[in-house]
């Protein structure tokens, strides 16, 4: 792993990206100074990627970017403060995999079925579900399917979006890497090639989110599988990113969360686990809901902008997030001014002459499954506050939630965490600056 030693810039442009695998294998940029800003343009995840044959993860990320001081055992905040859709129109829908074109896992190694080649290079001829053909023999080498698939025309400045019919579909697959905005150097073909358009006229909300954001893992995998639950599939796998459990448990850092209240003004603190912590991002989305039922969202280009803080000697498994006010769960939202006066009332009624200072935390878990995940969650927000975890599951029943940010395994632990508990982590001011508790 290169990290750059030259001197820190307050500013660090990315347009390069890692072809799917995130780890100590890729050279990093900058280092950005500590307080400075990173600014990215991101290619679509998923579909995109999926169907690209040589890439070995289901994402196209960003190259790391270096944090000046971010050493291993700390954390980085990520301050999100931009993230702007530029594709002007994109493709989803539930997946299905082809028989004999991967090994053990399509997103990791899909295999031309004709030559044989691993990961082979390919090109795209055509439009509709056998456009993706081998530049090795020729042969058509899409390892995907769609069992039901859309096409939807984005409209960013008024967040709106409509899926539209088979003859719009083919007119925009005709220019698919325009209309998906991919930069210049993605190397992924644009899913708008494959023209599916099961659902036509269905108006939708736009609320552009990052699915996959966070700092390098201390090995190599695939950066779609950079979770506790895609990870699993790594666990055993007969391709040369195989892990055992307690060493994906080690190196992943959760970026791929799909979560979709990580967006613009949130906040997300991050574990460093390797030297300068590497910040990577992609997989933007133009819209979610919690769970992404369907197995994959509307995946766009786009442009991110946030600012990095070193937080020293917080030693985190997985992310923690400060997400956006209008964004926590009703019961973590702090109180206005006369709710908590008439806190006062009521606890001078009663005689208890305490009440607590508190501040939303929310933490991030993942697993297999949403009941491992939420283990998961449970079991960091204990660790890093030091409350029990009984103590937890009674704050996120009364102050908190558990959500479901994707199926089939990863989910955030909301609750009013104690302020002495937030100023030892040293993130009390983060807190109280994302939620204006000075007020």
């Amino acid at each position: 792993m290169d990290v750059s030693k030259g001197q820190a810039q307050p500013v660090v442009t990315v347009d390069s990206y890692t072809r799917g695998i995130v780890g100590p294998s890729n050279s990093m940029l900058g280092p950005v100074k500590n307080g400075g800003r990173i600014i990215a343009g991101t290619p679509p995840g998923c579909w995109g990627p999926m169907i690209t044959p040589k890439f070995q993860g289901g994402h196209e990320v960003s190259q790391p970017v270096a944090v000046e001081g971010a050493d291993i055992g700390d954390a980085v905040a990520l301050k999100i403060r931009q993230v702007d859709v530029t594709s002007l129109a994109t493709s989803s829908g539930v997946m299905s995999f082809v028989d004999g074109r991967y090994l053990g896992d399509p997103f990791v190694a899909k295999l031309c079925p004709s030559c044989g080649t691993v990961s082979p290079a390919s090109h795209i001829e055509g439009i509709g579900d056998d456009a993706v053909h081998c530049d090795v023999c020729g042969a058509e080498v899409n390892a995907f399917r769609f069992s039901n698939g859309y096409v939807i025309v984005l409209d960013k400045d008024n967040g709106v979006s409509l899926t539209v019919g088979k003859d719009v579909a083919d007119r925009l697959a005709a220019n698919a890497r325009e209309m998906s905005a991919l930069p210049g150097a993605s190397e992924q073909h644009s899913i708008l090639s494959l023209a599916r358009a099961d659902i036509a006229g269905l108006a939708a909300h736009m609320q552009p989110f990052l699915g996959n954001i966070g700092t390098t893992p201390s090995r190599d995998l695939p950066d779609s599988h950079n979770a506790g639950d895609f990870g699993g599939f790594l666990v055993g796998a007969p391709h040369q990113y195989a892990m055992t459990q307690e060493e994906l448990d080690r190196h992943k850092t959760d970026g791929h969360m799909d979560t979709n209240s990580v967006r613009a003004g949130a906040i997300l603190i991050c574990p460093v686990k390797v030297p300068g912590a590497g910040v990577y991002m992609g997989d933007m989305h133009a819209q979610q809901g919690n769970g992404e039922v369907a197995g994959h969202a509307t995946d766009v280009s786009g442009i991110v902008e946030l600012d990095v803080e070193v937080i020293k000697n917080l030693a985190l498994d997985g992310p923690i997030l400060l997400q956006r006010l209008d964004d926590l769960p009703p019961m973590a939202r702090p109180m206005n001014k006369t709710q908590k006066a008439a806190v006062q009332r009521l606890a001078a009624r009663y005689g208890q002459r305490e009440i607590e200072d508190n501040g939303p935390i929310t933490f991030i878990g993942s697993g297999k499954t949403l009941n491992d995940a939420t283990d998961n969650g449970l079991a960091r927000a204990a660790k890093v506050t030091g409350l029990p975890v009984a103590e937890i599951l009674n704050r996120a029943t009364i102050t908190g939630s558990i959500e479901i940010s994707r199926l089939p395994g990863v989910v955030r632990v909301t609750f009013l965490c104690p302020m002495p508990i937030l100023e030892r982590l040293g993130i009390a001011h983060l807190v109280r600056e994302q939620y204006q508790l000075n007020d």
